[in-house]
């Protein structure tokens, strides 16, 4: 899954990327990946939540968009 460019550019003097920067990479990617989770159940959450105050419903609207935001952050 992991693309090119998240792939860390450290290299050693044979050309190859060390192991430790294979590993490090690979836990960013995960740190990543569950925050991304973790963000999006809080989404769904929200998108589950039903009310008819107004001062509620914007209150939800302003919290989604701050979650999508950090989402598309993280992309």
């Amino acid at each position: 899954m992991a693309s090119a460019a998240q792939q860390p550019d450290v290299r050693t003097e044979n050309g190859f990327v060390s192991e430790d920067a294979r590993r490090l990479a690979a836990l960013k990617h995960a740190a990543r990946e569950r925050q991304k989770q973790a963000l999006q159940l809080q989404r769904e959450n929200i998108l589950s939540q039903r009310t008819s105050n107004p001062v509620r419903r914007a209150a939800l609207e302003d919290a989604l968009a701050q979650i999508e935001s950090q989402i598309a952050a993280i992309e």
